[in-house]
């Protein structure tokens, strides 16, 4: 009842508590509860085959995945995802590893963001599936919408592909974003400077929107508005581990000298790892959850027809919506039902009609054969009665020739009978 709804203006009353209560523990029992439970992240690489995606999952992680050699012969961009389970200390971590086999490898290009888009909007879906079932398990469920997705790019040290541009826009809206010079010690410091500019005003240009790490806790402010102003991080990757005076570090070794992953002179590997995993891994997950699959949600149930409120502004109901898309889905397959009952009995009638029209039609050809018949039969007895007439005419004129040759023959002896007494 309205009766019961707290007004707006009314003011929120404080009070001071006399003594300790206890429920200043709720932090502790949170991360009692979520250690327990243990994270999930998932981590969708996307880059050209061969541009070090895996090797720097391994370096990220101090891990060997498992990875299989791809080929630039595939015929489309196919994902593969591989789960992990890790632990550190008492924390443990379902990490998904999403790999882009395939992808930049087509002569056509123009499809490749597809496969990844499929993707990430499947992993959406499953998950508003299992949120909108009656009886729900997300306590336990795995979710496996991408909490990011890290861009590699090549080190041309020109500028961006039109490939990767049109990929990050089409992801922009669906994931965060962080965008990484790949193999970053292949180009020199001065030109990774330039380029590191280049890319940044190449994606503002084309209105392409890439994660910004969060500014609004003090605790983080400092260093991620630092971090900001360094992406892309151009980052190197190696698990060879190389002897540096006394100690061994994971670093690429070269004929010319040593390139150290952790040296932060020498690559922005540190940076990475430091924003991704150290200080922004937990708001990777909520930004994915908050913004990212909300927009995913609010579009999916208003294309369903679910909205908040009515035509006159007033709250909406679930049930009620429920109740008139049920309503509007059952008239139109009322409607569909009568339409096929309507097309049927047309249909009936037609056949019908072209069944009495062919009946008609037979009915006229036999008339007609046998109006052709009785003709034939007249003309046959006509011809018949014809010959008989002949015939007789004929006996007749034979008799009559045959009377008089008798007559003739006769006369004859006679004559010669009279000759022969003489």
């Amino acid at each position: 009842s309205s009766d019961f709804v707290l007004e707006e203006n009314e003011e929120k009353r404080s009070l001071e508590l006399g003594g300790h209560v206890g429920f200043d523990s709720l932090p502790d029992q949170l991360v009692s509860k979520s250690v327990t439970q243990g994270f999930c992240f998932n981590i969708l690489c996307v880059g050209e085959t061969g541009i070090g995606k895996s090797t720097l999952m391994n370096t990220l992680f101090n891990t060997l995945f498992e990875a299989e050699e791809a080929s630039h012969y595939q015929n489309g961009v196919y994902l593969r995802p591989r789960t992990y389970d890790l632990k550190e200390s008492n924390v443990q971590l379902k990490l998904t590893i999403v790999d882009t086999v395939g992808f930049g490898d087509q002569i056509n290009k123009e499809e490749s963001f597809k496969p990844i888009v499929d993707y990430i909007d499947t992993q959406f879906e499953t998950y508003l599936q299992e949120e909108m079932k009656i009886k729900r398990s997300l306590f336990d469920y795995h979710d496996t919408r991408i909490h990011i997705c890290l861009y590699f790019i090549a080190p041309t040290g020109h500028s961006l592909k039109s490939l990767d541009l049109v990929t990050m826009k089409k992801l922009d809206s669906k994931v965060n974003i962080i965008p990484i010079i790949a193999k970053a010690d292949t180009i020199s410091k001065s030109e990774l400077h330039k380029f590191k500019i280049k890319i940044m005003s190449e994606l503002v240009s084309n209105g392409v929107q890439i994660h910004q790490f969060p500014t609004e806790d003090d605790a983080v402010t400092e260093i991620n508005s630092s971090m900001n102003a360094h992406l892309p991080f151009a980052v190197v990757g190696s698990v060879e581990e190389v002897k540096v005076g006394n100690k061994m570090v994971k670093a690429r070794l070269y004929p010319w000298g040593t390139v150290q992953v952790e040296n932060e002179s020498h690559c922005d590997f540190v940076k990475l790892r430091e924003m991704l995993l150290r200080v922004n891994m937990e708001d990777l997950r909520e930004q994915t959850h908050a913004r990212h699959y909300e927009l995913y949600r609010r579009c999916k149930l208003e294309e369903l027809g679910f909205t908040d409120t009515d035509p006159d502004n007033k709250p909406f109901s679930l049930q009620e919506t429920y109740e008139a898309k049920r309503k509007e889905f059952l008239g139109d397959l009322q409607h569909k039902e009568d339409d096929m009952r309507q097309m049927f009995v047309n249909k009936v009638k037609e056949t019908e009609a072209e069944l009495k029209e062919k009946e008609r039609e037979l009915h006229e050809r036999f008339e007609q054969l046998k109006r052709m018949h009785q003709e034939e039969k007249r003309n046959l007895e006509e011809k018949r009665s014809d010959l008989e007439e002949e015939m007789n005419a004929f006996n007749r004129r034979k008799v009559a020739a045959e009377t008089l040759m008798g007559q003739s023959l006769q006369a004859s002896s006679q004559s010669f009978r009279k000759d022969k007494k003489k």
